[in-house]
């Protein structure tokens, strides 16, 4: 049986602080130089509005903006990448650039930016997943993402006008087909068995007792 690839808690975290560290980074160049690096977000079928597939989840309106997505990245990406260590990486570039790709075909005549398509997608992962795997571990992160973030949901449909609610959509959709793609890449967990059901199972000669 294929063994779980164990990875660090701590490892992961400090990775995904260190991201959003660079994403509070940029922020305040682009506020302390008084930049604007919108126009490097996604504009709709626009070919100069292309370079937002990269760029555009890395980009945020406003302090609050970042804040506002800051503990959902943390939480749900640590999660990820330390639940599914073996998915997590493609999983990951999936959302990003598949969550773009659809804001870039289908979306509204604006710029789009920042990391709700990214927070989005790791939600409906995590949680779906959880629903179609069905081990502990799993639906442990399921029921707990749900619960912090169940709200989601509804902000995939239109909300306010300046909200990117199609940015949530496609991340959403590319999570929820991850979910479905990757629900077998990582091994599940061996069911624990305790010493009492082993002896219930087999008596000392090997033969199963009554």
């Amino acid at each position: 049986m294929e063994v779980k690839q164990q990875v660090s808690f701590k490892s992961i975290l400090h990775k995904v602080i260190a991201a959003i560290i660079l994403l509070w980074l940029i922020k305040g160049i682009e506020i302390l130089f008084q930049l604007d690096f919108s126009h490097y977000s996604i504009y709709p079928r626009e070919l100069s509005g292309l370079i937002g597939l990269l760029f555009g989840p890395v980009l945020h309106s406003s302090f609050e903006h970042l804040l506002s997505n800051t503990l959902a990245l943390i939480v749900l990406a640590t999660a990820l990448f330390y639940e599914y260590p073996k998915s997590a990486k493609q999983v990951f570039i999936i959302i990003y650039f598949g969550s773009g790709i659809g804001i870039w075909l289908f979306a509204r005549d604006s710029y789009h930016l920042g990391a709700s398509g990214l927070t989005h997608g790791m939600m409906f992962f995590l949680f779906l997943i959880g629903v179609i795997r069905r081990d502990k571990p799993a639906m442990a992160i399921s029921m707990i993402v749900f619960f912090l973030y169940g709200s989601m949901i509804w902000t995939i449909l239109p909300t306010e006008e300046r909200i990117s609610f199609e940015s949530h959509l496609f991340g959403a959709i590319f999570g929820a087909l991850c979910a479905i793609l990757y629900r077998n890449r990582d091994p599940k967990p061996a069911e624990k068995k305790y010493s009492w059901e082993e002896n219930y199972e087999e008596g000392e000669d090997g033969q199963p007792l009554p």
